[in-house]
């Protein structure tokens, strides 16, 4: 074992950590344009082309989308993220407004304070 690691040296063990970490992040892009270009309402046609462009060119492709498509991202991600918790606070039986009375009741009591409320207000709306 000591013989195979003297045949590697210190600057190709560094290029080698380099690309697995440029390999991780292609595969980490492939699979986040594939789920953003499925979770989004694109006509079947427009999705087939994507797919085949991310596979043909994948470097180019992801590029391509990501500059296309970029501009909405944050903003798109956001309103799926807001209708999922809406959905699962349906799900569970969570009533927002019963839950901000609770906060209130726990503001007005002093176990919470104006920031600590805030965030909380914040995070259920």
């Amino acid at each position: 074992m000591n013989a195979v690691l003297a045949d590697v040296s210190f600057g190709e063990l560094l290029v080698s950590i380099l690309y697995i970490f440029f390999l991780v992040i292609f595969f980490w892009l492939l699979i986040t344009v594939f789920a953003d270009l499925f979770r989004r309402k694109l006509n079947g046609w427009a999705k087939a082309a994507w797919v085949i462009v991310i596979i043909l060119l994948p470097f180019l492709g992801i590029l391509i989308y990501l500059i296309s498509r970029g501009h909405s991202w944050a903003e798109d991600h956001e309103k799926w993220a807001k209708d999922d918790m809406a959905s699962a606070r349906k799900q569970l039986g969570v009533n927002v407004g019963d839950e901000l009375q609770k906060l209130s009741a726990l503001h007005d009591s002093g176990k919470l304070s104006d920031a600590e409320f805030e965030q909380a207000k914040a995070r259920l709306i």
